[in-house]
C-alpha cells in the first residue's frame, strides 16, 4: 500500500473502503463485524480485549496508521487495533494511511481524531501542527510536546530541568567527531537524536565499532546521540491522564530491547511482578508523571527507565507520546493491569483529549473576550 492514502469506514450497515491515488479510484464492502482488512494487520492480530461505554456517544472519528517513517508497520498495526476497538464503542470511525505528502484523509468531517502513527510525522509535532491549523481534536499531547520528546536532547534537556534524572550524554556532528570519541569509553550507547523503536540504536563494546556507529548516524541523520550505558533492569511506566500505571518490567534474550524484541519475538518477558524493592518502583512512577509533566505532554504517554544494577539508581531514556496499541504493546497490558480493557482506554483517551481541547478552546474564547473588551 506504499505510495497511496487509504480509508476504510466503518458505519452502521457496513464498511466501506475508499482510496485514491494516480486518478483512479475504487471502493470494497465487507460484512459488518469483519476485522480490518489484511494490510492493516489482519483479523490474526486482533484480540477482543473488553469493551468499554461511550462517553459522549457515537462519534464521527479518524484513526490515523502508517505513515512514512521505520516505524510504518507498527503504526498500521495500532491503527486497526484502535480502529477495531471504535468499531466495538459504537463510533462512526475511518482508518486511513496518511503521510506529509498527502493530507486528503483530514478532509473528511470528523468530531476526533485518533493518531496511531509513530515515530516521525505522528510523534514529531508535524502532525499536531496540522490538526491544530484545521482545528481538529486529537488525542495526546499538542505538538510543541510531541517535538520535545521526540527529539531525545531536547527531552533530556527537560528532564534535567525537572530534577529527572537521565544517562549522561553527548552529540556527535561531522565536526565534532573526533574530539568527542576520545571523551568516551565504550560500551555506550549510540542513537538517533530523533527516531524511535530502537531503530538505529547499538551498544559498542570497542572503540573501532563505536567510531564506526557514530559515523553511521552522523552520515544518516547528521548528528549521534552517544549515551551512557546504564547495565540493569528495563522499566517502563504508562501514564493515563494524571496516574502512573503499574511499573512493567522488561526482560529480552537480545542484547538490549530493539525493533525485533518489541514488535517480532515472542519470547520477550513483560513482568509485573518486578524483584524490585516497592519504594524505588513507587519512585519510578512519580519520576514518570514528572518527566511526562516536564515536556508538557498530556492525556497519556510511556516512559521508559534502566535502572542502575550496582547503585539502583533509576534513569530516564525517553517519552513515547504515541505508544504503541498491537498486541505486544505495554500501556494497554499496563492498564489491564489495572481493570482498564483495551477499548476502554481507547474511550478513556478519547474523553480526555476532548476535554482538554474543549477546556483550552473555552480558554481562547474567554481571553479573545477580554482582549475585545480592553
Amino acid at each position: 500500500m506504499r505510495g497511496r492514502r487509504t480509508c476504510w469506514r466503518w458505519r452502521s450497515a457496513c464498511a466501506i473502503g475508499c482510496a485514491s491515488g494516480s486518478g483512479s479510484s475504487w471502493s470494497r464492502r465487507w460484512r459488518c463485524g469483519d476485522a480490518a482488512p489484511a494490510f492493516f494487520g489482519g483479523e490474526k492480530r486482533m484480540k477482543s480485549i473488553g469493551s468499554g461505554g461511550v462517553g459522549r456517544g457515537p462519534l464521527r472519528v479518524t484513526v490515523l496508521a502508517g505513515g512514512v517513517g521505520v516505524e510504518r508497520e507498527v503504526s498500521l498495526q495500532s491503527g486497526a487495533g484502535v480502529f477495531e476497538a471504535m468499531k466495538r464503542l459504537g463510533h462512526r470511525a475511518a482508518l486511513c494511511d496518511i503521510g506529509p505528502d498527502d493530507l486528503s484523509a483530514l478532509d473528511e468531517p470528523a468530531d476526533f481524531v485518533f493518531i496511531a502513527l509513530h515515530g516521525e510525522f505522528g510523534e514529531d509535532g508535524r502532525l499536531q501542527r496540522e490538526l491544530d491549523r484545521r482545528g481538529l481534536p486529537y488525542c495526546g499531547s499538542g505538538a510543541e510536546a510531541s517535538a520535545a520528546a521526540f527529539n531525545k536532547v531536547k527531552a533530556k534537556r527537560g528532564f534535567a530541568a525537572a530534577g529527572v534524572p537521565t544517562p549522561a550524554y553527548v552529540v556527535a556532528t561531522a565536526s565534532s567527531f573526533e574530539e568527542v570519541l576520545t571523551r568516551m569509553h565504550p560500551p555506550c550507547v549510540v542513537k538517533p537524536s530523533a527516531s524511535g523503536s530502537s531503530v538505529g540504536t547499538s551498544i559498542p563494546k570497542d572503540r573501532t565499532s563505536l567510531a564506526a556507529a557514530v559515523r553511521e548516524r552522523i552520515e544518516a541523520e547528521g548528528e549521534a546521540l552517544i549515551e551512557q550505558y546504564i547495565r540493569g533492569p528495563e522499566l517502563t511506566v504508562g501514564v493515563l491522564g494524571e496516574t502512573a500505571l503499574p511499573v512493567c518490567q522488561i526482560r529480552t534474550k537480545r542484547e538490549f530491547y530493539d525493533y525485533q524484541a518489541k514488535y517480532i519475538d515472542d519470547d520477550t518477558e513483560y513482568l509485573f511482578d518486578v524483584d524490585l524493592p516497592g519504594e524505588l518502583l513507587a519512585h519510578v512512577q512519580r519520576l514518570s508523571l514528572a518527566a511526562h509533566r516536564a515536556l508538557g505532554c498530556e492525556v497519556f504517554s510511556r516512559v521508559d527507565w534502566m535502572i542502575d544494577r550496582e547503585s539502583g539508581s533509576p534513569f530516564a531514556l525517553e517519552v513515547n507520546t504515541i505508544p504503541g496499541f498491537t498486541s505486544h504493546s505495554l500501556l494497554p497490558k499496563a492498564a489491564a493491569r489495572v481493570g482498564i480493557t483495551f477499548d476502554g482506554l481507547v474511550q478513556r483517551i478519547v474523553d480526555e483529549s476532548l476535554d482538554r481541547w474543549e477546556a483550552r478552546r473555552c480558554n481562547a474564547s474567554a481571553e479573545s473576550q477580554r482582549a475585545v473588551a480592553v
